[in-house]
């Protein structure tokens, strides 16, 4: 590895370098506010060098990873999210007893694997990058094992195995008809090989591990009772920084590999998209868990990006590139929320009900949470507004009808779950004194909730900026 080689990878470094003196200082003195201070450094640092390893772009390092505009953007997308996550997670725990360092030290090093993810371009750095990012996760859903955390955990962990062994079936099926594991080569290979049929499964089960990693129906059946089960910040980072990771890699592959000329594959992912933009919406309609509901839309809003995804021309990459920032922002702001929020006896406040009157008790938090509901409509003047027209453009663009139609229906179905929970919480509280138990929390989380709020009315109403931005670096060859 050349010294250009290594200024490349330097943010990758910065995280791993984190990730070792959170251990080394757990050894020695263990301090909740020490751990995320250094998090919160670690990540910053990361978010410094980008620029400095942008100058090396474009650059293959080894055969494993690529270090593009690409995969720098999204890099930045899912330090970003990790940053608000780990801000969460100090205001969410330490309203909790024990010792909670090692989940930050889990935080960082799920946070490598999917900028690992991101930058793949070999079959040992995607199954690397996607076995970190797992590994991690199994205990931080998990945590801080409470029964309903644990089972939540061993949930994950039985179903996200089961993907990885499609994963790794796909692979073989793959390297035994073109002989290589770099995406850059599969193209060229595929093309001129023998075995067509067998090629086409081993895709196809690639899709279907990656389609439970992304949630996707009819894979989709862990996410409800994971998103449920896991704490609201972690559930955050499962909703966004795994999403981003894993979504960067799909659309790096397929976009190097191919999609149309595979009708068949072509034809699972037009399925999938439909399936789970109208089913992710209609399901979230029977919830009155928070979590729950926010988990199912999330399923739909995964469907909307396939749109992009299956869309031939470069608006493709830019409308996934700044609909998947613009989900991002929102979804953390959303579980945010959630995680600050007051419940009942430390509980987090799941329930609609918990929700019923927050305007009277904490204003603010109401307006933040309206905010982001209306994100994810996709209300005008919002980041999800401009996210969706943009997907729309490229759906249209490709006359992909069928999937521009479930994503207009999907997006009108959502509208009424959504505004249901905003009604909620402006409706008056069952009884007086709407303002008791309004316990203040710390100005980090209030600081936090602020700025993604801020993000989503920017985007929304003055994206150009973003969009130049994205159209400058996350660009594939």
């Amino acid at each position: 590895m050349s010294i250009q080689d290594f200024i490349a990878v330097l943010p990758l470094v910065a995280l791993a370098t984190a990730a070792v003196m959170i251990m080394l200082a757990i050894t020695f003195y263990r301090s909740h506010l020490l751990t995320l201070a250094i998090t919160l450094a670690g990540l910053a640092a990361a978010v410094a060098l980008l620029p400095l390893a942008a100058r090396q772009t474009p650059r293959q390092v080894t055969a494993l990873l690529t270090i593009d505009g690409y995969a720098l953007f999204f890099t930045g997308v899912i330090l970003a999210a990790t940053f608000a996550v780990a801000i969460f997670s100090y205001v969410y725990l330490r309203r909790r007893t024990g010792q909670h360092d090692e989940l930050y030290l889990l935080l960082l090093l799920a946070a490598l694997g999917a900028a690992v993810l991101a930058a793949s371009s070999h079959f040992a750095s995607l199954f690397l990058g996607l076995e970190l990012l797992s590994s991690s996760l199994f205990v931080l859903i998990a945590y801080p094992r409470g029964r309903i955390n644990i089972e939540a955990g061993i949930k994950y962990l039985i179903l996200a195995s089961v993907s990885t062994a499609f994963l790794l079936f796909g692979m073989a099926l793959i390297y035994d008809q073109t002989g290589t594991m770099e995406f850059g080569r599969l193209a060229v290979i595929a093309g001129n090989t023998d075995g067509a049929g067998l090629l086409t499964a081993g895709l196809g089960l690639l899709a279907v591990g990656l389609g439970f990693k992304l949630a996707l129906v009819p894979f989709h059946m862990w996410t409800p009772d994971v998103y449920q089960g896991a704490p609201a910040p972690i559930t955050a980072f499962v909703a966004t920084v795994s999403k981003v990771g894993v979504f960067a890699l799909a659309l790096r592959f397929f976009s190097e590999v191919g999609i149309h000329p595979h009708a068949h594959l072509f034809l699972l992912f037009t399925l999938i998209a439909v399936a789970s933009m109208l089913g992710g919406n209609l399901l979230a309609l029977l919830q009155n868990n928070v979590k729950r509901m926010l988990a199912y839309s999330s399923i739909a809003h995964l469907g909307y990006l396939l749109v992009a995804f299956l869309a031939s021309g470069p608006l493709a990459v830019t409308a996934v590139a700044f609909y998947l920032s613009a989900y991002t922002a929102t979804t953390l702001g959303a579980f945010g929320v959630i995680a600050v929020a007051p419940g009942h006896s430390g509980a987090e406040a799941e329930t609609l009900q918990h929700y019923r009157g927050l305007f009277w008790r904490r204003p603010w938090l109401a307006a933040v949470f309206a905010a982001m509901l209306f994100s994810l409509a996709g209300i005008p003047l919002t980041a999800g507004f401009i996210g969706k027209f943009y997907l729309l453009d490229a759906g249209v663009g490709s006359s992909l009808w069928l999937l521009v139609f479930s994503l207009v229906a999907g997006s009108g179905i959502s509208l009424y779950y959504y505004l249901r929970l905003v009604v909620v919480m402006y409706m008056r509280p069952h009884r007086e004194g709407a303002r008791e138990g309004a316990d203040a929390f710390p100005w980090t989380g209030s600081l936090t909730l602020t700025l993604l709020m801020g993000v989503i009315f920017w985007l929304g109403v003055y994206p150009a900026p973003f969009i130049d931005m994205i159209e400058r670096t996350a660009r594939l060859k």
